[in-house]
């Protein structure tokens, strides 16, 4: 019988603009990427973690910290403008075709620092019949409240409805925060064809404070206080 396997996924390019060298940065005495790697190895639904990476630097590091490497990443794949699915569809499909039966995927963002394995755990029990789970926040702002768009007549309207007089009253929106995606076997190789919105998609919703994603040195230096704000919250 085959053994089916839910695995962590952690893409990190060695390429960044907004901040460089980012997935290497020390962040409250290690790596940034090893947060990520330290949260997927201590939740205990997931059998292994494996981070695609194009950087030798990375790939040391990552497997340093027990994540595994199996390839360095195509060329193709490892550009500004490759889109991520087709990278964890291209991971998944090397582990297959090295026996593995996959079940699950949870894909980890290396800029998230702020989650804990006990989200993770708790992303993998949210509406187990999804075909994907994605992590979210609150939204500051709300379409039916103050988000507003031009109209075909020129002039300014609510994004959706008619107006609320209180935010209170208006329906909840939330934002993606790129922390966590749980994804069924199935699903993630229809999105990698067909694109994210393509498959039926549940919501798992965390704190702001933990939503926080690192693109440059003022994200950096929040999630950093932050992480030291909340130091002893972890479980």
């Amino acid at each position: 019988m085959p053994v089916f396997r839910t695995i962590a996924t952690i893409c990190a390019r060695g390429g960044s603009k907004g901040l460089p060298g980012k997935n290497l940065r020390d962040f409250a005495g290690k790596p940034l990427i090893v947060h990520s790697i330290a949260q997927a190895l201590a939740c205990p639904d997931i059998n292994a973690v494996y981070v695609s990476t194009d950087d030798p630097a990375i790939a040391a590091v990552a497997r340093a910290a027990g994540a595994e490497v199996p390839y360095m990443r195509p060329a193709e794949l490892a550009s500004d403008a490759a889109p991520k699915l087709p990278v964890i569809e291209h991971l998944v499909r090397h582990l297959e075709q090295q026996g593995q039966t996959i079940a699950r995927v949870v894909d980890l963002q290396p800029t998230s620092p702020l989650r804990d394995a006990a989200d993770i755990a708790a992303a993998l029990r949210t509406q187990p019949d999804a075909d994907l789970v994605v992590s979210v926040k609150e939204a500051g702002d709300n379409p039916y409240f103050n988000l507003v768009e031009p109209g075909e007549d020129g002039w300014m309207h609510l994004c959706k409805g008619q107006g609320s007089t209180r935010r209170q009253a208006a329906p909840a929106v939330y934002a993606l925060n790129g922390s966590i995606y749980v994804w069924r076997r199935a699903a993630l190789a229809h999105a990698a064809v067909h694109g994210l919105w393509s498959v039926h998609i549940a919501t798992f919703v965390m704190p702001r404070w933990k939503s926080v994603d690192i693109d440059d040195l003022e994200d950096f230096e929040q999630a950093l206080w932050l992480y030291q704000r909340h130091a002893g919250d972890a479980p």
